[in-house]
Protein backbone atom coordinates (compact mmCIF):
# COMPACT_ATOMS: atom_id res chain seq x y z
CA UNK A 1 0.00 0.00 0.00
CA UNK A 2 1.45 3.39 -1.00
CA UNK A 3 2.21 6.14 1.52
CA UNK A 4 -0.18 8.54 -0.24
CA UNK A 5 -3.03 6.03 0.06
CA UNK A 6 -2.36 5.49 3.79
CA UNK A 7 -2.30 9.25 4.41
CA UNK A 8 -5.56 9.59 2.48
CA UNK A 9 -7.10 6.87 4.65
CA UNK A 10 -5.94 8.69 7.79
CA UNK A 11 -7.56 11.89 6.52
CA UNK A 12 -10.80 9.98 5.86
CA UNK A 13 -10.69 8.57 9.41
CA UNK A 14 -10.23 12.11 10.78
CA UNK A 15 -13.23 13.37 8.80
CA UNK A 16 -15.35 10.44 10.03
CA UNK A 17 -14.30 11.08 13.64
CA UNK A 18 -15.23 14.75 13.20
CA UNK A 19 -18.65 13.73 11.88
CA UNK A 20 -19.16 11.48 14.93
CA UNK A 21 -18.28 14.44 17.17
CA UNK A 22 -20.70 16.73 15.29
CA UNK A 23 -23.51 14.16 15.57
CA UNK A 24 -22.81 13.68 19.30
CA UNK A 25 -22.80 17.43 19.94
CA UNK A 26 -25.97 17.94 17.86
CA UNK A 27 -27.71 15.19 19.85
CA UNK A 28 -26.69 16.88 23.12
CA UNK A 29 -28.28 20.12 21.89
CA UNK A 30 -31.44 18.73 20.28
CA UNK A 31 -32.26 15.82 22.59
CA UNK A 32 -30.79 16.87 25.93
CA UNK A 33 -31.21 20.66 25.48
CA UNK A 34 -27.64 21.38 26.60
CA UNK A 35 -26.70 25.12 26.65
CA UNK A 36 -24.26 24.97 23.72
CA UNK A 37 -24.85 28.58 22.67
CA UNK A 38 -24.78 30.17 26.12
CA UNK A 39 -21.99 32.80 26.50
CA UNK A 40 -21.33 32.35 22.79
CA UNK A 41 -19.29 35.53 22.24
CA UNK A 42 -16.92 34.90 25.13
CA UNK A 43 -16.56 31.26 24.13
CA UNK A 44 -15.72 32.24 20.56
CA UNK A 45 -13.00 34.62 21.77
CA UNK A 46 -11.51 31.94 24.06
CA UNK A 47 -11.64 29.33 21.29
CA UNK A 48 -10.04 31.63 18.70
CA UNK A 49 -7.13 32.71 20.91
CA UNK A 50 -6.39 29.28 22.39
CA UNK A 51 -6.58 27.31 19.14
CA UNK A 52 -4.62 30.01 17.31
CA UNK A 53 -1.83 29.36 19.80
CA UNK A 54 -2.39 25.62 19.54
CA UNK A 55 -1.74 25.68 15.79
CA UNK A 56 1.57 27.45 16.43
CA UNK A 57 2.65 24.57 18.69
CA UNK A 58 2.04 26.39 22.00
CA UNK A 59 -0.86 24.13 23.00
CA UNK A 60 -4.35 25.09 24.15
CA UNK A 61 -4.92 23.39 27.51
CA UNK A 62 -2.97 25.82 29.71
CA UNK A 63 -4.50 28.91 28.10
CA UNK A 64 -8.03 27.48 28.07
CA UNK A 65 -7.79 26.37 31.71
CA UNK A 66 -6.71 29.88 32.68
CA UNK A 67 -9.47 31.51 30.62
CA UNK A 68 -12.17 29.16 31.94
CA UNK A 69 -11.19 29.78 35.56
CA UNK A 70 -10.82 33.54 35.07
CA UNK A 71 -14.31 33.83 33.56
CA UNK A 72 -15.95 30.99 35.59
CA UNK A 73 -16.82 29.37 32.28
CA UNK A 74 -16.79 25.90 33.88
CA UNK A 75 -18.20 26.00 37.38
CA UNK A 76 -17.10 22.52 38.51
CA UNK A 77 -13.35 21.87 38.22
CA UNK A 78 -14.03 18.13 38.08
CA UNK A 79 -15.40 18.75 34.59
CA UNK A 80 -12.37 20.73 33.38
CA UNK A 81 -10.23 17.94 31.82
CA UNK A 82 -13.17 16.42 29.94
CA UNK A 83 -14.42 19.82 28.82
CA UNK A 84 -10.98 20.81 27.48
CA UNK A 85 -10.80 17.66 25.36
CA UNK A 86 -14.40 17.94 24.15
CA UNK A 87 -14.38 21.63 23.22
CA UNK A 88 -11.06 21.47 21.35
CA UNK A 89 -11.67 18.13 19.58
CA UNK A 90 -13.07 19.52 16.31
CA UNK A 91 -10.58 22.43 15.95
CA UNK A 92 -7.69 20.02 16.53
CA UNK A 93 -9.02 17.62 13.88
CA UNK A 94 -8.98 20.57 11.46
CA UNK A 95 -5.36 21.23 12.52
CA UNK A 96 -4.39 17.64 11.82
CA UNK A 97 -5.98 17.79 8.37
CA UNK A 98 -3.84 20.86 7.62
CA UNK A 99 -0.56 19.39 8.85
CA UNK A 100 -0.76 15.63 8.28
CA UNK A 101 0.78 15.97 4.81
CA UNK A 102 2.77 19.18 5.38
CA UNK A 103 5.93 17.43 6.61
CA UNK A 104 7.13 13.94 5.74
CA UNK A 105 6.89 11.48 8.66
CA UNK A 106 7.52 7.75 8.51
CA UNK A 107 4.20 5.91 8.77
CA UNK A 108 5.82 3.28 11.00
CA UNK A 109 6.39 6.08 13.52
CA UNK A 110 3.14 7.95 12.98
CA UNK A 111 0.64 5.07 13.20
CA UNK A 112 2.01 3.06 16.20
CA UNK A 113 2.60 6.18 18.31
CA UNK A 114 -0.86 7.57 17.55
CA UNK A 115 -2.49 4.20 18.31
CA UNK A 116 -0.70 4.10 21.68
CA UNK A 117 -1.89 7.64 22.48
CA UNK A 118 -5.52 6.73 21.71
CA UNK A 119 -5.31 3.63 23.94
CA UNK A 120 -3.87 5.86 26.68
CA UNK A 121 -6.80 8.27 26.32
CA UNK A 122 -9.31 5.44 26.69
CA UNK A 123 -7.53 4.14 29.80
CA UNK A 124 -7.15 7.63 31.28
CA UNK A 125 -10.85 8.47 31.18
CA UNK A 126 -11.61 5.35 33.24
CA UNK A 127 -8.77 5.96 35.71
CA UNK A 128 -10.06 9.46 36.52
CA UNK A 129 -13.82 8.84 36.47
CA UNK A 130 -14.27 8.77 40.28
CA UNK A 131 -11.85 11.54 41.17
CA UNK A 132 -13.11 14.25 43.53
CA UNK A 133 -12.66 17.97 42.85
CA UNK A 134 -9.50 18.48 45.01
CA UNK A 135 -7.78 15.55 43.27
CA UNK A 136 -8.63 16.93 39.82
CA UNK A 137 -7.47 20.42 40.83
CA UNK A 138 -4.11 19.16 42.14
CA UNK A 139 -3.48 16.87 39.17
CA UNK A 140 -4.30 19.71 36.76
CA UNK A 141 -2.02 22.06 38.72
CA UNK A 142 0.74 19.44 38.43
CA UNK A 143 0.08 18.98 34.72
CA UNK A 144 0.21 22.73 34.14
CA UNK A 145 3.46 22.97 36.12
CA UNK A 146 5.03 20.26 33.95
CA UNK A 147 3.86 22.14 30.84
CA UNK A 148 5.38 25.40 32.16
CA UNK A 149 8.73 23.72 32.92
CA UNK A 150 8.85 22.18 29.44
CA UNK A 151 7.91 25.50 27.84
CA UNK A 152 10.72 27.30 29.71
CA UNK A 153 13.21 24.58 28.67
CA UNK A 154 12.13 24.97 25.04
CA UNK A 155 12.49 28.77 25.21
CA UNK A 156 15.98 28.63 26.73
CA UNK A 157 17.50 25.73 24.82
CA UNK A 158 15.33 25.41 21.65
CA UNK A 159 15.94 21.64 21.69
CA UNK A 160 16.11 19.89 18.35
CA UNK A 161 16.29 23.05 16.25
CA UNK A 162 19.66 21.95 14.86
CA UNK A 163 18.50 18.40 14.18
CA UNK A 164 18.50 17.53 10.50
CA UNK A 165 15.20 17.44 8.65
CA UNK A 166 16.39 14.25 6.95
CA UNK A 167 15.32 12.13 9.97
CA UNK A 168 11.61 11.40 9.57
CA UNK A 169 10.88 8.88 12.30
CA UNK A 170 12.04 6.47 14.99
CA UNK A 171 13.31 2.92 14.63
CA UNK A 172 13.96 -0.09 16.84
CA UNK A 173 14.03 0.46 20.59
CA UNK A 174 13.59 4.22 20.13
CA UNK A 175 10.23 3.51 18.47
CA UNK A 176 9.26 1.17 21.34
CA UNK A 177 10.16 3.96 23.77
CA UNK A 178 8.08 6.39 21.69
CA UNK A 179 5.06 4.06 21.83
CA UNK A 180 5.34 3.74 25.63
CA UNK A 181 5.83 7.50 25.93
CA UNK A 182 2.74 8.22 23.85
CA UNK A 183 0.67 5.78 25.89
CA UNK A 184 1.52 7.91 28.92
CA UNK A 185 0.80 11.13 27.03
CA UNK A 186 -2.65 9.81 26.10
CA UNK A 187 -3.42 9.10 29.76
CA UNK A 188 -2.11 12.50 30.90
CA UNK A 189 -4.17 14.37 28.29
CA UNK A 190 -7.33 13.13 30.01
CA UNK A 191 -6.01 14.80 33.17
CA UNK A 192 -5.37 18.20 31.57
CA UNK A 193 -1.79 18.00 30.26
CA UNK A 194 -1.51 18.91 26.58
CA UNK A 195 0.58 16.64 24.36
CA UNK A 196 2.39 19.20 22.20
CA UNK A 197 5.19 20.35 24.51
CA UNK A 198 6.08 16.87 25.85
CA UNK A 199 6.11 15.36 22.36
CA UNK A 200 8.23 18.16 20.90
CA UNK A 201 10.79 17.65 23.68
CA UNK A 202 10.71 13.87 23.24
CA UNK A 203 11.27 13.99 19.48
CA UNK A 204 14.04 16.56 19.92
CA UNK A 205 15.86 14.27 22.38
CA UNK A 206 15.48 11.42 19.88
CA UNK A 207 17.30 13.49 17.23
CA UNK A 208 14.19 14.44 15.25
CA UNK A 209 13.67 18.06 14.19
CA UNK A 210 10.58 19.60 15.92
CA UNK A 211 9.12 20.46 12.50
CA UNK A 212 8.87 16.74 11.74
CA UNK A 213 7.08 16.17 15.06
CA UNK A 214 4.15 18.45 14.15
CA UNK A 215 2.13 15.91 12.11
CA UNK A 216 2.60 13.25 14.82
CA UNK A 217 1.58 15.44 17.74
CA UNK A 218 -1.38 16.93 15.86
CA UNK A 219 -2.67 13.53 14.73
CA UNK A 220 -2.25 12.28 18.30
CA UNK A 221 -4.29 15.19 19.67
CA UNK A 222 -6.89 14.84 16.91
CA UNK A 223 -7.63 11.26 17.96
CA UNK A 224 -6.95 11.50 21.72
CA UNK A 225 -9.42 14.37 22.21
CA UNK A 226 -12.44 12.74 20.52
CA UNK A 227 -11.68 9.42 22.27
CA UNK A 228 -11.63 11.23 25.61
CA UNK A 229 -14.64 13.38 24.68
CA UNK A 230 -16.89 10.47 23.68
CA UNK A 231 -16.05 8.70 26.95
CA UNK A 232 -16.57 11.68 29.26
CA UNK A 233 -19.81 12.62 27.50
CA UNK A 234 -21.17 9.16 28.32
CA UNK A 235 -20.01 9.62 31.91
CA UNK A 236 -21.56 13.14 32.04
CA UNK A 237 -18.24 14.63 33.11
CA UNK A 238 -18.23 17.78 30.93
CA UNK A 239 -19.73 21.24 30.92
CA UNK A 240 -21.64 22.01 27.71
CA UNK A 241 -21.96 25.73 28.45
CA UNK A 242 -20.78 27.72 25.45
CA UNK A 243 -19.48 24.70 23.54
CA UNK A 244 -20.52 26.18 20.18
CA UNK A 245 -18.62 29.42 20.78
CA UNK A 246 -15.36 27.72 21.76
CA UNK A 247 -15.51 25.17 18.93
CA UNK A 248 -16.41 27.69 16.19
CA UNK A 249 -13.88 30.24 17.46
CA UNK A 250 -11.31 27.45 17.66
CA UNK A 251 -11.81 26.43 14.02
CA UNK A 252 -11.42 30.06 12.92
CA UNK A 253 -8.26 30.39 15.06
CA UNK A 254 -6.77 27.29 13.42
CA UNK A 255 -7.47 28.59 9.92
CA UNK A 256 -5.97 32.02 10.60
CA UNK A 257 -2.88 30.60 12.34
CA UNK A 258 -2.30 28.01 9.60
CA UNK A 259 -2.11 30.85 7.07
CA UNK A 260 0.58 32.70 9.05
CA UNK A 261 2.26 29.62 10.53
CA UNK A 262 5.77 30.28 9.20
CA UNK A 263 5.91 34.05 9.71
CA UNK A 264 4.94 34.55 13.36
CA UNK A 265 7.29 35.15 16.30
CA UNK A 266 5.57 33.62 19.33
CA UNK A 267 8.29 34.23 21.96
CA UNK A 268 6.36 37.02 23.72
CA UNK A 269 3.16 34.99 23.61
CA UNK A 270 4.94 32.03 25.26
CA UNK A 271 6.20 34.26 28.09
CA UNK A 272 2.67 35.54 28.70
CA UNK A 273 1.31 31.98 28.73
CA UNK A 274 3.92 30.96 31.32
CA UNK A 275 2.84 33.80 33.63
CA UNK A 276 -0.86 33.01 33.17
CA UNK A 277 -0.23 29.29 33.73
CA UNK A 278 1.63 29.93 36.99
CA UNK A 279 -1.25 32.11 38.18
CA UNK A 280 -3.70 29.33 37.28
CA UNK A 281 -1.61 26.70 39.13
CA UNK A 282 -1.74 28.79 42.31
CA UNK A 283 -5.52 29.18 41.95
CA UNK A 284 -6.08 25.44 41.41
CA UNK A 285 -3.98 24.50 44.43
CA UNK A 286 -5.63 27.14 46.62
CA UNK A 287 -9.10 25.93 45.66
CA UNK A 288 -8.18 22.28 46.22
CA UNK A 289 -7.15 22.99 49.81
CA UNK A 290 -10.25 25.14 50.35
CA UNK A 291 -12.38 22.18 49.24
CA UNK A 292 -10.65 19.92 51.76
CA UNK A 293 -11.07 22.43 54.58
CA UNK A 294 -14.81 22.69 53.87
CA UNK A 295 -15.08 18.89 53.86
CA UNK A 296 -13.25 18.61 57.21
CA UNK A 297 -15.44 21.21 58.89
Amino acid sequence: MSEKLVLLMIQIVLVLVMLVMIITVTRAYVVHKEPLFKRFGLGMLIGFVTDFGDTLGIGSFATTTAAFRMTRYVKDDRQLPGTLNTMHAIPVIIEALFFITAVKVELMTLIPMTTAAVIGAYVGTHVTKNWHAPTVQRVMAGALFIAVVIMIIRMITTPGSNNALTVHGLQGWWLVLGIVFNLGVGILMTMGLGNYAPELIFFSLMGVNPAVAFPVMMLDAALIMPTTALNVIKMKRISWTGYAGVAIGGVLGVMVAAKFFTSLDVALLKKLIIVVSLWTIVGLLRDSYKSNLKKNH
